[in-house]
């Protein structure tokens, strides 16, 4: 069985949870953003092109040692650079739902992100059909 902890740490690097449309919003995530206990941070931006240029992608930038660890454990050779955050669509105004490697046990799983302010991010995912489900919040990196 799954260690719930790391999954949680890494599942949602950048949370679930982030990055940009085409157009300048305010409510968009777009930029850096780090994870609850600070140990991987994700930039978040566009990644569609033509008619899927609203898409929205999260790749590391940075990760601290404990975390590369994890993600070497579950089969990852290379943390920072990977994408964790792939084709993010916004659903509703505010809430984006894609796809969210979890490096830890290397395995994708569908998730939502909900920017809740400026600053924060809440990234939520479960990992079998409504079970092992986690929620993370994530903050803005200036």
């Amino acid at each position: 069985m799954m260690n719930a902890k790391p999954w949680m740490a890494r599942a949602f690097i950048g949370a679930m949870a982030l990055g940009a449309t085409g157009t300048a919003d305010a409510r968009v995530p777009a930029g850096v953003w780090a994870n609850p206990s600070n140990s991987v941070q994700v930039r978040f931006a566009p990644c569609g092109r033509g008619q899927d240029a609203q898409l929205m992608c999260g790749t590391v930038i940075w990760a601290n040692e404990q975390a590369k660890a994890d993600a070497a454990r579950g089969g990852s050779d290379r943390l920072v650079g990977t994408r964790l955050f792939t084709d993010f669509e916004e659903e509703e105004p505010g809430r984006w739902a894609g796809t969210v490697f979890i490096p830890d046990i290397g395995r994708e799983v569908e998730g939502t992100i909900t920017q809740v302010d400026a600053k924060t991010l809440v990234g939520e995912g479960c990992l079998f059909g409504g079970l092992g489900c986690r929620q993370q919040r994530w903050r803005r990196v200036k």
